[in-house]
């Protein structure tokens, strides 16, 4: 699993230490700083240097090093088959490049997995919100039946028995292996998953020439004609909110989305809007994988998205040419970070 490719490159990013010769995420100096006493490193050109780090989870070079283990470590799953880098690997933008993911026992779960590439910045995590952090998040999967189809007991008693994961827990958290700390370890790890430094940060930095004449008409379109950035907005392209464009609304058994959590009618088929960060490395798209292409999206959009009861307000037939279209496919191409190599952890 070497040589596997992140969408990182680096500026000021808050850490506690840096990472050892074997596992570089990011590039860049690194220098001293005194954010709670830590050390800090670069974070990608154009985020915000507020990752969203708990108070009770910092981030420190160990605790990355431990998640990184957890992440790819398919001994997370009953039967040792499935890691969450199966469903959310580099390669594919952080995500699976499946319509739907697969988890033990080839089950095919419901929907598409969403990419971890900056997943710290949003307000809640998964398709429906349902977790309100990535440590909640984190831990999710390994207790679905579908997908990694364990329990918390389950893994922390294996883990348990695996003397280098003792270790590692005593070192990081100053106990055995827990479910707390299982969780957090990995959720600091995926806080490290960061894409910037796109050609459009750098459009943004001031150099006019990093877009081409057709991804700037993208551009203009985006935040005009188009509507895009109406849902798609700020330095991490999404409003963090919940929106019902009728993707799977015509299904016989159709998949309510945010409804599931909160009960409330009018969320009825309302999904996350994802981050558009690195967009053309983690097709498809949309919540069912229905979408294979940016083009696919863009005419989604063009026409109305699909009618329905809940279909939300904002959208409507936007009557964009062929050159209109190919100029928003442009533009989303160049919001495309960096990527860079690195190698996979070694497991204890």
């Amino acid at each position: 699993m070497k040589n596997v490719f992140l969408g990182i490159r680096a500026r000021k990013l808050l850490i506690a230490g840096v990472f050892s010769a074997l596992i570089v995420l990011f590039a860049g100096a690194f220098n001293k700083g005194s954010f709670a006493g830590d050390l800090f490193f670069d974070v990608p050109k154009g985020l915000d240097l507020d990752l969203k780090i708990p108070k009770d989870n910092p981030i420190t070079k160990e605790k990355v090093e431990l998640g990184k283990m957890l992440y790819f470590d398919t001994r997370l799953s009953a039967d040792e088959t499935v890691s969450c880098a199966t469903c959310h690997h580099p390669m594919t933008g952080f995500g699976d490049g499946q319509p739907v993911s697969t988890g033990i026992k080839g089950q095919k779960g419901g929907r598409s997995a969403p990419t971890v590439i900056n997943s710290t910045y949003n307000d809640t995590q998964f398709w429906d919100g349902r977790a309100a952090s990535l440590e909640e998040q984190a831990l999710g999967p390994i207790q679905n039946p579908i997908e990694m189809g364990f329990t918390l007991e389950g893994v922390v008693k294996r883990l348990n028995g695996i003397e280098g994961y003792r270790k590692l827990f005593q070192s990081v958290f100053k106990t055995d292996v827990t479910a707390d700390g299982i969780g957090k370890a990995i959720a600091t790890f995926e806080r490290t998953v960061l894409s910037g430094g796109s050609r459009w940060d750098d459009y943004n930095y001031g150099d006019e020439k990093a877009l081409s004449d057709s991804a700037k008409r993208g551009l203009e379109l985006f935040n005009g004609k188009a509507l895009c950035s109406s849902c798609h907005l700020g330095f991490n392209m999404t409003d963090n909110g919940f929106h019902n464009i009728g993707v799977g609304m015509n299904n016989e058994n159709p998949d309510l989305g945010r409804y599931n959590v909160t009960k409330n009618e009018k969320d009825k088929g309302a999904f996350k809007t994802p981050t558009l960060r690195d967009v053309e490395r983690t097709a498809p798209y949309m919540h069912d994988g229905s979408a294979k292409t940016l083009e696919d999206v863009v005419e989604l959009y063009n026409k109305g998205g699909e009618a329905n009861k809940w279909l939300d307000p904002k959208l409507k037939p936007l009557n964009l040419t062929k050159q209109d279209k190919a100029d928003i496919v442009a533009f989303l191409k160049d919001l495309n970070g960096m990527p860079i190599a690195f190698e996979a952890p070694k497991l204890p």
